[in-house]
Protein backbone atom coordinates (compact mmCIF):
# COMPACT_ATOMS: atom_id res chain seq x y z
CA UNK A 1 0.00 0.00 0.00
CA UNK A 2 1.35 3.39 -1.02
CA UNK A 3 -0.09 6.16 1.16
CA UNK A 4 -0.18 9.53 -0.59
CA UNK A 5 -1.92 12.85 -0.27
CA UNK A 6 -2.25 15.62 -2.82
CA UNK A 7 -3.51 19.13 -2.08
CA UNK A 8 -3.85 22.10 -4.41
CA UNK A 9 -4.84 25.44 -2.88
CA UNK A 10 -5.24 28.81 -4.56
CA UNK A 11 -6.12 32.00 -2.71
CA UNK A 12 -5.46 35.69 -3.25
CA UNK A 13 -2.26 35.20 -1.22
CA UNK A 14 -0.84 31.85 -2.36
CA UNK A 15 -0.97 29.23 -5.10
CA UNK A 16 0.21 25.86 -3.80
CA UNK A 17 0.51 22.36 -5.24
CA UNK A 18 1.75 19.67 -2.85
CA UNK A 19 2.09 15.89 -3.06
CA UNK A 20 3.28 13.79 -0.14
CA UNK A 21 4.09 10.06 -0.23
CA UNK A 22 4.70 8.32 3.08
CA UNK A 23 6.24 5.25 1.45
CA UNK A 24 9.04 7.21 -0.13
CA UNK A 25 12.80 7.51 0.07
CA UNK A 26 13.18 11.12 1.18
CA UNK A 27 13.14 12.58 -2.36
CA UNK A 28 12.10 16.21 -2.39
CA UNK A 29 11.39 18.98 -4.84
CA UNK A 30 10.52 22.05 -2.80
CA UNK A 31 10.16 25.64 -4.05
CA UNK A 32 8.28 27.94 -1.66
CA UNK A 33 9.85 31.32 -2.37
CA UNK A 34 11.33 31.32 1.15
CA UNK A 35 14.69 29.59 1.13
CA UNK A 36 14.88 28.76 4.82
CA UNK A 37 11.46 27.09 4.65
CA UNK A 38 12.59 25.11 1.58
CA UNK A 39 15.55 23.88 3.61
CA UNK A 40 13.49 22.92 6.67
CA UNK A 41 10.79 21.13 4.64
CA UNK A 42 13.47 19.23 2.73
CA UNK A 43 15.03 18.15 6.02
CA UNK A 44 11.70 17.04 7.48
CA UNK A 45 10.75 14.97 4.45
CA UNK A 46 14.23 13.45 4.12
CA UNK A 47 14.45 12.45 7.77
CA UNK A 48 10.91 11.03 7.63
CA UNK A 49 11.69 9.05 4.48
CA UNK A 50 8.72 10.74 2.79
CA UNK A 51 8.70 11.99 -0.79
CA UNK A 52 7.57 15.60 -1.06
CA UNK A 53 6.83 17.66 -4.15
CA UNK A 54 5.84 21.26 -3.41
CA UNK A 55 5.53 24.51 -5.30
CA UNK A 56 4.22 27.76 -3.86
CA UNK A 57 3.80 31.12 -5.48
CA UNK A 58 3.03 33.50 -2.63
CA UNK A 59 2.93 37.18 -1.74
CA UNK A 60 6.50 37.12 -0.42
CA UNK A 61 6.85 40.79 -1.40
CA UNK A 62 4.88 41.34 1.83
CA UNK A 63 6.62 38.67 3.92
CA UNK A 64 6.69 34.88 4.21
CA UNK A 65 3.81 34.59 6.68
CA UNK A 66 1.01 33.70 4.26
CA UNK A 67 3.15 31.25 2.32
CA UNK A 68 4.43 29.47 5.44
CA UNK A 69 0.99 29.23 6.99
CA UNK A 70 -0.76 28.03 3.82
CA UNK A 71 2.00 25.52 3.01
CA UNK A 72 1.65 24.11 6.52
CA UNK A 73 -2.11 23.78 6.05
CA UNK A 74 -1.58 21.94 2.76
CA UNK A 75 1.12 19.72 4.24
CA UNK A 76 -1.12 18.83 7.18
CA UNK A 77 -4.06 18.10 4.88
CA UNK A 78 -1.89 15.92 2.63
CA UNK A 79 -0.58 14.03 5.65
CA UNK A 80 -4.13 13.48 6.94
CA UNK A 81 -5.17 12.18 3.53
CA UNK A 82 -2.17 9.86 3.41
CA UNK A 83 -2.82 8.26 6.82
CA UNK A 84 -6.51 7.94 5.98
CA UNK A 85 -8.61 6.35 8.72
CA UNK A 86 -5.41 5.95 10.81
CA UNK A 87 -6.01 2.23 11.16
CA UNK A 88 -2.82 0.36 12.00
CA UNK A 89 -0.56 3.39 12.59
CA UNK A 90 1.69 3.58 15.64
CA UNK A 91 0.04 6.97 16.31
CA UNK A 92 2.73 8.45 18.63
CA UNK A 93 6.25 9.56 17.72
CA UNK A 94 9.17 11.21 19.48
CA UNK A 95 12.60 12.44 18.49
CA UNK A 96 15.36 14.47 20.12
CA UNK A 97 17.94 15.67 17.61
CA UNK A 98 21.18 17.58 18.25
CA UNK A 99 22.51 20.08 15.75
CA UNK A 100 25.92 21.25 16.90
CA UNK A 101 25.26 23.28 20.08
CA UNK A 102 21.44 23.12 19.71
CA UNK A 103 18.99 20.50 20.90
CA UNK A 104 15.25 20.30 20.24
CA UNK A 105 12.70 17.58 20.77
CA UNK A 106 9.46 16.87 18.97
CA UNK A 107 6.71 14.66 20.36
CA UNK A 108 3.46 14.07 18.51
CA UNK A 109 0.25 12.11 18.61
CA UNK A 110 -1.86 11.60 15.49
CA UNK A 111 -4.88 11.69 17.76
CA UNK A 112 -7.41 13.58 15.67
CA UNK A 113 -7.21 16.46 18.15
CA UNK A 114 -5.18 19.47 16.96
CA UNK A 115 -2.84 21.08 19.45
CA UNK A 116 0.53 22.81 19.34
CA UNK A 117 2.73 23.17 22.39
CA UNK A 118 5.65 25.45 21.43
CA UNK A 119 8.28 25.92 24.11
CA UNK A 120 11.66 27.59 24.31
CA UNK A 121 11.31 29.84 21.28
CA UNK A 122 12.88 32.67 23.24
CA UNK A 123 16.12 30.93 22.24
CA UNK A 124 15.40 31.82 18.61
CA UNK A 125 16.59 35.24 17.43
CA UNK A 126 13.73 37.69 16.74
CA UNK A 127 14.54 37.61 13.00
CA UNK A 128 15.81 34.61 10.98
CA UNK A 129 16.51 34.87 7.23
CA UNK A 130 14.69 38.21 7.17
CA UNK A 131 11.49 36.87 8.79
CA UNK A 132 10.17 37.17 12.33
CA UNK A 133 10.55 34.03 14.43
CA UNK A 134 6.76 33.82 14.92
CA UNK A 135 6.50 32.56 11.33
CA UNK A 136 7.78 29.22 12.60
CA UNK A 137 5.25 28.91 15.42
CA UNK A 138 2.49 29.71 12.93
CA UNK A 139 3.85 27.08 10.55
CA UNK A 140 3.82 24.32 13.16
CA UNK A 141 0.43 25.46 14.52
CA UNK A 142 -1.16 25.33 11.07
CA UNK A 143 0.39 21.95 10.34
CA UNK A 144 -0.89 20.47 13.62
CA UNK A 145 -4.38 21.86 12.99
CA UNK A 146 -4.67 20.57 9.43
CA UNK A 147 -3.12 17.17 10.21
CA UNK A 148 -5.36 16.86 13.29
CA UNK A 149 -2.58 15.94 15.67
CA UNK A 150 -0.91 17.04 18.89
CA UNK A 151 2.55 18.46 18.19
CA UNK A 152 4.89 19.42 21.02
CA UNK A 153 8.10 21.21 20.06
CA UNK A 154 10.61 22.09 22.75
CA UNK A 155 13.81 24.00 22.03
CA UNK A 156 15.94 22.78 24.92
CA UNK A 157 19.12 24.79 24.39
CA UNK A 158 21.24 26.38 21.69
CA UNK A 159 22.56 29.69 20.42
CA UNK A 160 22.17 29.54 16.65
CA UNK A 161 18.65 30.02 15.30
CA UNK A 162 19.30 28.02 12.15
CA UNK A 163 20.62 25.11 14.20
CA UNK A 164 17.61 25.20 16.53
CA UNK A 165 15.14 25.18 13.64
CA UNK A 166 17.07 22.42 11.90
CA UNK A 167 17.02 20.29 15.04
CA UNK A 168 13.22 20.68 15.23
CA UNK A 169 12.72 20.02 11.50
CA UNK A 170 14.70 16.78 11.63
CA UNK A 171 12.91 15.80 14.84
CA UNK A 172 9.54 16.41 13.20
CA UNK A 173 10.50 14.11 10.34
CA UNK A 174 11.66 11.31 12.61
CA UNK A 175 8.60 11.62 14.86
CA UNK A 176 6.21 11.63 11.88
CA UNK A 177 7.84 8.52 10.42
CA UNK A 178 7.52 6.72 13.74
CA UNK A 179 3.91 7.77 14.34
CA UNK A 180 2.76 7.01 10.79
CA UNK A 181 4.45 3.60 10.66
CA UNK A 182 2.08 0.68 10.22
CA UNK A 183 2.23 -1.63 13.20
CA UNK A 184 -1.03 -3.56 12.98
CA UNK A 185 -4.56 -3.40 11.66
CA UNK A 186 -6.50 -1.73 14.46
CA UNK A 187 -7.09 1.88 15.42
CA UNK A 188 -4.74 2.53 18.35
CA UNK A 189 -7.34 3.84 20.79
CA UNK A 190 -9.19 2.19 23.66
CA UNK A 191 -12.35 4.02 22.57
CA UNK A 192 -12.04 2.50 19.10
CA UNK A 193 -11.72 5.72 17.12
CA UNK A 194 -9.51 8.76 16.71
CA UNK A 195 -11.41 12.04 16.84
Amino acid sequence: MIRTGHVARTTAETDIDLTLCLEGSGKTSVATGFGLLDHMLTLTAFWAGFDLSLTCKGDTHIDAHHSAEDIALCLGQAFALAVGDRKGIARVGFARVPMDEALAEVTLDISGRPWLEWRGDELLPPVLAGEERDVWREFYKSFAAAARMNVHVAFLYGRNGHHLLESAAKGLGLALAQAASLTGNVVRSTKGSLD
